[in-house]
């Protein structure tokens, strides 16, 4: 277990916690600590679905300028590789991640709750990619997941370095949902317990198809979510699924094959 980044399993939750005071910054070691428990999370079996949290009070509030103010190119590699690194492993798990943003969710931070699948936020929370202010730009794919969702939003977040307030990442599509201050968490415990319970190798192809999209689209996009479908009538979830809708009852999932 890292210094600065811990796995609880709750419910069939695998809980990532941030946990390093004030502001959650990420520094090489953060980066290293978030990959190693990714890979931990991907590897149990009882983790069906992962949540990320920062705490009661910030997500993360970006990189560790202290720590890289100084660096040329070949120190800074290293660096912004282990962060980049560890998130292109979350996104491509084939486990739902949610992520739980209180407080301030900015430049590395951000770039961390954008490789989780959905995105809830408090009321009070705020995200951005500030990088340009301090004369770069984000390097861990803000530039690119935020692209995915909203091309004129990233252009702006990312020329300017300004901040979106809960509600107007919401509305242009950046948070998925935002609760209440106090409900965040467990409302994000109640989202992620769903997708542990849910169909898993559904969920998993459903990521894998969403992905497809983004990285072979057109033709070789809607092979792919095909043959997902079909390759999903071998599974005991579709048989319990389908079972349980002609009986009009709620399904058991088990995820297994």
């Amino acid at each position: 277990m890292g210094e600065f980044v811990t796995l609880s399993v709750d419910r069939g939750i695998g809980v990532v916690r941030l946990d390093r005071p004030p502001a959650n910054a990420i520094s090489h070691q953060v980066g290293r600590e978030l990959g190693e428990v990714f890979r931990e999370a991907g590897d149990r079996d009882e983790v069906g679905a992962i949540l990320v949290w920062g705490g009661p009070k910030i997500f993360a509030a970006g990189a560790d300028v202290k720590e890289m103010a100084g660096f040329g190119p070949g120190e800074i590699r290293p660096v912004v590789s282990a962060l980049g690194d560890a998130l292109e492993l979350l996104e491509g798990l084939p486990k739902v991640s949610v992520a739980a943003i209180h407080g301030y969710a900015l430049g590395g931070g951000l770039e961390l709750a954008l490789a989780c699948d959905l995105r809830l936020a408090a009321s009070d929370a705020k995200v951005g990619q500030p990088e340009i202010k301090i004369g770069v730009i984000p390097g861990a794919g803000g530039t690119q997941r935020l692209a995915r969702l909203a091309p004129g939003v990233a252009r702006d977040l990312v020329l300017t370095g300004r901040m979106l307030d809960a509600e107007e990442a919401h509305r242009v599509g950046v948070v998925d949902r935002v609760l209440p201050v106090d409900e965040l968490y467990e409302g994000a415990v109640r989202e992620a317990e769903g997708f542990a319970n849910g169909p898993r190798e559904a969920l998993a192809a459903a990521k894998a198809a969403l992905r497809a999209a983004f990285e072979m689209p057109g033709s070789a996009g809607l092979a792919e979510e095909r043959a997902a479908f079909v390759e999903l009538f071998a599974t005991e979830d579709q048989k319990e699924g389908m079972r349980a809708f002609l009986e009009k009852r709620d399904p058991r999932f088990g995820g297994s094959a």
